[in-house]
Parts: structure tokens; C-alpha cells; sequence
């Protein structure tokens, strides 16, 4: 049975201004399931049985694979990249322009200058992600982050989810297919992914040949530093200080860009505000996974591992908080972005719309103690604001892996356990 996802209204606002749209994201996210519910043809560029001929028509008569009722479903669309030019030629001399064409692909093409034209005013992009917790059903929805902008209050009890399922739900990751298995074949699901990013994904998204070694050595690396702002210097470094490098730092930048180019790894920027005071912000992007199972695979590591180790659990539901913030973000047309600065203050999340509002957001497993620690980061970095040249934030989140109720604290800052939130 179809979940329903969040991209369905993204697909369809997009569909409705651009003649085609492109749906991006990493594989067995369910990109073309999620095309497939509103595309009247369909053709899968992938088909073993048909591939020899798709290539033929590719070369010789490419209008042909586009015929069909629209909106027209072409999966895996990259394998061939000058679908790109005639979909843009068709999009300009067919009428009605919009909804005519949805691309999914897990994977950006392998040459940027296979295609003759960018695609402005013709294409839509549409990144997808694993499922959010209010998607796979682990989250009752009850905090909604497009009320809060509006100002609503809040008073919810949250979906009730104690430490041991907080891990495993880390664990099992948002993949659409482990939502309804069994427990032990779900996190079995991640490692099965990434054996198959390190052994053949990595080489293909370019057709150049990568080491598999190297490759899970680096993102084993990439785990243990997620959530932070490491260098790729720094990345080398620990690769050699736990084995022999093989390969140059040099090289490690390819294998990154290859990562990004099949959505493995989705770093987040800096946001730079406005100030009162002159202090500098650091700008390195935060290092991030697009889904925190790959992380826990990388690591090789279960639930009850995490148990045993609060801080990973920690590092490891940041990056599923972010992976959810992600997603119900692109429903409110905006961005999510981290702060940190040179006096070491720092904000896991600032959630800024396109219409200029944001939200400052910090994320704690739970807990008093660390509830009370994001909160007065929140109340610091709001009183560096110099809201003389921007707008106060709408609101100050404290956004929690435990708790069974959201609230607001007598400060205004909101506690908000991410098994109540939505978009």
C-alpha cells in the first residue's frame, strides 16, 4: 500500500508552473513509486529487457520515447542525458506547456555538458529523502512547523517513543521498503544499501572505478564526524590514522563529489544573519548523511549499540532531525541551515522561509539538562540578532528524540518532541 508522501503536493504545485520535473534523491527513497501515482505513461529506462532498444531510439529517433499520455513517467532518466534537450524542445512547441514530463533519477549525469540547455523556465527540481517520522507513520503530526510560523500555540502529546525505539528507528532509517518489514530484515536494509554504494554505485555515477575500501573507510570517517564542520584535511587524516591510505586527500575530494552526486551525503551551509555585533561566522558546511541508517551501517553499529554509546545516539538523531526538518521545510518553500561562530556559538538548525521568516532550532536527545543547554543557545543567538535590520525569529525550538508532551517553556522557547512534528 502507498504511504503518502509529502513530495505528492510538491510534485503536483510543481507539475502545475513547468513542463517537466525533475525528482531527485538517493535510490529506495521512492522517487518513481511517487511519480508513478499521478504519471499516465510510464517508461523505465533501466528495463534490462528493453534497454537495447531504448539506446537505439536514444541515438537515432529520441522524440519517440517521449510519446505517451502526459504527464509522462521516464525513470532513471540519466542513463541517457540528451533526454534533457529533446524533453526541453518538446516542452516548447507542445501546448499545454505545463505538467508534460516527470524525470526521476538517483543520480546526477555523469557529464554536466551532455546536455545543451540548462532547463530554466521549462524544468522543476524536486529532491526527495527517506521518509520523515510523520511519513513512515512514527510521528503523530500533532505540532505542525507550518502553524508555529503562524504563531499558534502548542500543547500536543507525542507519539510515544522510549529510547530503545528512538534507536531502532535510527537504525532502520527512513528507506520506504523497511517501514513495513520485520524488525531484524529493516536493519538489515541500510548495509545492504551501502554495499551496494561502495561496490558499484560510486564507480557508475561517472564511469570512473573507485576503490571499495577506501570508499567505506570514508564514510565510516564521514559518520564519526557528522554534524560537524570537519575539513576534507581532516577527513584524510583520520582515514590514515585507522588504516593505510591508499589514495590521495586529492582523490578523497572525488570520491565526496561522487557521494553528493548520488545523494548519500547532503551537507548543510552556513546561515549568515544579521548581527549587532562584528563577530565572524564560520562558513564551512556541517557534514551530514541524507538518512542516518547509512551513518549507523558505515559505523557498523544496532540498537543496542547505541544503547551503550549516548553520544553516537546523539550525533546519530541529529541527522535524522535534520533529515526530517529537510523535508518539512521544502513543504514551507524554505531552507534549513546551522550557525556557528568564531566564539563557539552555535545553532543545529535555522529553518529560513523563502518569504524572509526563520526559526532558530536546536536538537537534544531530552532531558532537563540538555533541554535547558539548547535553550539558553537559542536566547544568546536571539540576542545577537540586530532585529533593527532583520526580523525577530517566529519562534525558538528545542526539537527532542524523548519526551511525551510539547510545550513552551516560561522563556518562549518551545519543546517539541520530533515524534509530534509535521510540516
Amino acid at each position: 500500500m502507498y504511504r503518502k508522501r509529502i513530495a505528492d503536493i510538491l510534485l503536483q504545485r510543481k507539475l502545475q508552473s513547468s513542463g517537466a520535473v525533475l525528482i531527485q534523491g538517493p535510490k529506495w527513497c521512492g522517487k518513481t513509486t511517487t511519480a508513478e501515482q499521478v504519471a499516465q505513461s510510464t517508461i523505465y529506462i533501466n528495463d534490462p529487457s528493453a534497454a537495447d532498444n531504448y539506446r537505439l531510439l536514444a541515438e537515432t529517433n529520441i522524440s519517440l520515447l517521449l510519446r505517451g499520455a502526459t504527464p509522462r513517467l521516464i525513470d532513471e532518466w540519466q542513463l541517457f542525458p540528451r533526454l534533457w534537450d529533446a524533453i526541453r524542445f518538446d516542452v516548447d512547441h507542445n501546448h499545454p506547456h505545463q505538467g508534460r514530463f516527470i524525470l526521476t533519477g538517483s543520480a546526477v549525469p555523469p557529464q554536466a555538458n551532455a546536455t545543451l540547455h540548462s532547463g530554466v523556465g521549462r524544468f522543476a527540481w524536486l529532491t526527495m529523502r527517506p521518509m520523515s517520522l510523520w511519513e513512515s507513520g512514527d510521528s503523530n503530526g500533532m505540532v505542525s512547523l507550518t502553524a508555529l510560523f503562524e504563531g499558534e500555540n502548542i500543547g500536543a502529546e507525542a507519539t510515544a517513543t522510549d529510547i530503545e525505539r528512538l534507536c531502532f528507528l535510527i537504525c532502520r532509517g527512513g528507506w520506504p521498503e523497511a517501514v513495513d518489514m520485520e524488525a531484524t530484515s529493516a536493519l538489515e536494509l541500510p548495509f545492504n544499501y551501502l554495499d551496494a554504494v561502495v561496490s558499484s554505485d560510486i564507480s557508475r555515477v561517472d564511469g570512473v572505478q573507485r576503490n571499495a575500501t577506501f570508499a567505506r573507510r570514508l564514510l565510516r570517517s564521514y559518520a564519526r564526524h557528522q554534524g560537524t564542520s570537519v575539513s576534507i584535511n581532516e577527513l584524510y587524516a583520520d582515514i590514515q590514522g585507522n588504516a593505510e591510505a591508499t589514495l590521495s586527500a586529492r582523490s578523497l575530494e572525488t570520491y565526496l563529489k561522487a557521494l553528493r552526486q548520488i545523494f548519500v551525503v547532503e551537507d548543510m551551509e552556513a546561515w549568515n544573519p544579521n548581527l549587532r555585533s562584528k563577530t565572524a561566522i564560520r562558513a564551512t558546511n556541517t557534514r551530514y548523511f541524507v538518512d542516518p541508517s547509512i551513518a549507523v551501517a558505515a559505523l557498523g553499529v544496532g540498537p543496542r549499540d547505541l544503547l551503550a554509546d549516548l553520544r553516537t545516539l546523539g550525533l546519530l538523531f541529529e541527522t535524522m532531525a535534520i533529515r526530517d526538518l529537510r523535508i518539512y521545510t521544502d513543504a514551507l518553500r524554505g531552507n534549513v541551515f546551522h550557525y556557528r561562530d568564531k566564539n563557539g556559538l552555535e545553532c543545529d538548525a535555522v529553518i529560513h522561509l523563502r518569504n524572509g521568516r526563520y526559526a532558530l532550532c536546536e536538537i537534544k536527545l531530552g532531558g532537563e539538562t540538555l533541554i535547558d543547554e539548547g535553550a539558553r543557545s537559542l536566547l544568546q543567538l536571539e540576542r545577537k540578532i540586530d532585529t533593527t535590520r532583520m526580523s525577530a525569529p517566529a519562534f525558538k525550538m528545542v526539537l527532542t528524540g524523548l519526551g511525551s508532551y510539547a510545550y513552551r517553556r516560561p522563556d518562549g522557547v518551545l519543546v517539541v518532541p520530533i515524534s509530534s512534528l509535521k510540516d
